[in-house]
């Protein structure tokens, strides 16, 4: 039997800023963006066009979601984006505003660096050996 994951969900406080951020700054792509009505909305965003799992974005709407926002996993790296180019894909997202902390590195796997969202959650940007 065959299985993988679809989405993991990201707390974000505004659907509109967290698409523009990931969408022009992070290099993601839109996969979907619809309403249904009575405020529903689903927003879906991935790496590329044909990665296998998406991250969704919910809007926090409670006062324990909004606690969240931005602190997902307490500040260890909550995503791990790969990449077949780490240097070229930290250097256009920086020239756009992304923060890192710190600058690619050579690592046993390849190449990685960690970067952090507009709400401060942390990605793992990671070219792997043989990508």
């Amino acid at each position: 039997m065959k299985k993988k994951l679809g989405h993991v969900t990201l707390l974000v406080n505004n659907y509109d800023d967290a698409i523009e951020f990931y969408t022009n700054k992070a290099g993601f792509v839109l996969l979907s963006d619809n309403t249904f009505g009575e405020g529903m909305r689903w927003v879906a965003v991935a790496p590329s066009k044909d990665s296998e799992t998406a991250v969704v974005f919910v809007e926090a709407d409670t006062p324990g979601k909004k606690e969240r926002v931005g602190n997902q996993a307490a500040n260890h790296v909550f995503l791990v984006v790969h990449t077949n180019d780490c240097r070229r894909d930290y250097s256009m997202m920086k020239s756009k505003g992304v923060t890192f902390f710190g600058e690619p590195a050579d690592v046993p796997w390849g190449v990685e660096v960690v970067f952090e969202d507009l709400y401060g959650n942390r990605l793992d940007l990671v070219q792997h050996n043989g990508f």
